[in-house]
């Protein structure tokens, strides 16, 4: 419930929220338009997440189809007993078979007399009597046929004085139950579908039956016994078995014995029910916890996405992600994701808003000085007045143009430092290539620049060489810029540990005290004074830590001093990670197809 007025506290803030930012319908008719469109995406996203939280999630409907499928599965394998089935027809007819036998041995000895030329014959008043007598307690159904196949006595038709009666086993009486008689009907169905269910031929009973009309009963007269398993019609079975009536071995006629299979219907009846009793136990369980499970994994789910929805709609930081910690589980894990991840994304905001007032900061300045001289310059007749100004003009244009131009490299940075990919640099050679272009463009009274590599060892790094040269040329040209005329400026490589450190030295005066971490912010500027004004942006610095942060490296700063505590110069320190040696098994040719495919 609580969730619930949340979700319903800050929909409504949503919607005032669209409300707010929305022109007032005045303000014209594309304002409003666009008014009426954002209102109308709004409610509907609100219908969206009402009818989301008002019926299952379509995660936890696969949750509770896949558990429950789980058990339904082997429930259905059980529910098919078609071994269980067979045993009990066979056990049927081997009842039958017993019961057939006995009463042919009754009637072989009871109901046989010898004629007068020697032959015997089935007398047909005393077997109907003894068919009778015989199948009252059994409850079976038994005919008699003669030698020649015809029907002389049936337990099913009494024979009195007022003529022949029929008797016909009714079934149970069912009881008028609407919901019962639907259940019973979907199970008949449901059992009829079962492949278990073998084609069995239909019986059919004639007015005037003879032996030929079963084929068991024209086997038994042939002196076999024979069983069959018929069908009623309604989905029930009809068992008989027929057996010879012999006495002294001559066969005198055959009796049959039958069946209907309802108790194996119900029997299996029984089973099937106490199946899906259990079955019907096991799945309210299976969906209780299922509903659980889900509520366990969907829930949170579902309530981290609406965070993160309220995030995109809800202006302001008041939104806050749920805190899923404690769960200590894959969810947790993602929650902490999200948070981190907003976290990230404000505080990439609130950069990008600073770099923005700052940029417009930076850019005020030049464009203030050169609307003064512009409008000077108008109202001065004085050409040498003129011409200074001229100079103070030109001056702030380059200062523009160097401003835009750093700007421009410093917002296009981060991208391009994401999709790059970082390549193995020998960090030896660029350095040399490095020292060799300052010898070479450095003037007669410029610091000399010394390098010193440390022997022996893998300064190999990662990362991207334009951006790292870059780094370095900014370094250097510092360096020159703080150095006295004929100075010297140290450049230095070496392990430390699985980083590499490289460091630029200078003999100038040093960073002033307090400055250490000030020279990396945007558009901090400590230049000396012989200097022209504006001659940098200050955004050297801040795009190298930048550019190494995103290598996995560290930049800073600090003063180089002796004993006393006197500044002898600056030294700028860069750690690098250390690229892997290659594998020595690699053959020449391994490591050229290898870095082709780089």
């Amino acid at each position: 419930m609580a969730n619930r007025a949340e979700d319903r506290i800050d929909d409504r803030a949503a919607a005032k929220a669209a409300k707010r930012q929305s022109p007032p319908p005045e303000a014209g008719s594309g304002a409003a338009e666009r008014k009426r469109e954002r209102d109308s995406v709004t409610r509907a996203a609100l219908q969206r997440r009402r009818r989301r939280r008002r019926r299952l999630s379509p995660l936890t409907r696969r949750i509770l189809a896949l558990n429950v499928l789980a058990i339904a599965i082997p429930v259905a394998g059980l529910l098919y007993l078609g071994d269980y089935r067979d045993d009990l027809v066979n056990s049927q007819l081997a009842s039958l078979r017993t019961q057939a036998e006995l009463f042919a041995g009754a009637i072989g000895t009871s109901g046989v007399v010898t004629g007068p030329l020697g032959e015997e014959k089935i007398l047909p008043e005393t077997t109907r009597h003894t068919v009778r007598r015989l199948v009252d307690v059994s409850k079976v159904r038994a005919r008699l046929f003669d030698s020649d196949g015809v029907l002389l006595a049936d337990s099913f038709k009494l024979v009195g004085p007022s003529g022949q009666v029929e008797i016909e086993v009714l079934p149970p009486q069912q009881q008028h139950n609407l919901f019962g008689n639907l259940v019973a009907d979907i199970y008949d169905w449901v059992v009829a579908q079962m492949p278990g269910n073998r084609r069995m031929p239909l019986y059919r009973e004639a007015a005037d039956q003879k032996a030929e009309d079963y084929p068991e009963a024209a086997r038994a007269l042939l002196g076999e016994t024979a069983e069959m398993v018929r069908s009623n019609g309604a989905g029930g079975m009809i068992l008989s078995v027929a057996v010879p009536v012999q006495r002294y071995r001559q066969v005198l006629g055959a009796l049959m014995v039958s069946t209907d299979g309802r108790e194996i219907e119900d029997a299996l009846r029984r089973v099937r029910l106490g199946i899906l009793q259990v079955f019907a136990v096991a799945a309210a369980i299976t969906i209780l916890l299922s509903l659980y499970l889900a509520g366990t994994i969907a829930r949170p789910i579902h309530r981290l996405a609406e965070a993160a929805d309220r995030v995109r709609r809800v202006p302001g930081r008041q939104v806050a992600i749920p805190d899923f910690g404690k769960r200590r589980d894959e969810i947790g894990d993602l929650a902490e994701a999200l948070r981190d991840m907003t976290n990230a994304l404000w505080q990439r905001m609130d950069a990008i808003e600073r770099f923005a007032a700052d940029v417009a900061h930076e850019i005020k300045n030049p464009l203030t000085s050169l609307r003064s001289a512009v409008e000077t310059v108008a109202r001065i007749e004085d050409p040498v007045q003129q011409k200074k100004l001229m100079g103070i003009i030109l001056d702030d244009v380059q200062r523009l143009n160097r401003l835009i131009t750093d700007i421009s490299d410093a917002s296009r940075l981060d991208a391009e430092l994401s999709r790059a990919e970082s390549e193995r640099i020998d960090l030896p050679k660029l350095l040399q290539a490095l020292t060799d272009l300052h010898e070479s463009t450095i003037g007669p009274e410029g610091p000399r620049l010394l390098l010193d590599i440390a022997d022996r060892q893998n300064l190999d790094v990662t990362g991207l060489e334009s951006r790292l040269v870059q780094v370095l040329r900014n370094l250097i040209a510092n360096a020159v810029s703080f150095s006295p005329p004929g100075g010297r400026i140290r450049l230095a490589a070496g392990r430390q540990g699985d980083m590499v450190r490289i460091l630029v030295e200078d003999g100038g005066p040093g960073i002033p005290p307090g400055k250490l971490e000030a020279i990396f912010e945007r558009f901090y500027s400590e230049r000396p004074k012989t200097e022209k004004f504006g001659a940098h942006s200050g955004l050297g610095l801040s795009i190298s830590k930048q550019i190494v942060e995103a290598q996995g490296g560290r930049i800073w700063a600090e003063n180089i001093e002796d004993g006393h505590g006197e500044v002898l110069g600056a030294r700028f320190v860069i750690l690098l990670p250390a690229a892997e040696r290659e594998p020595r098994d690699r053959s020449p040719r391994e490591r050229a197809a290898r870095d082709w495919q780089r």
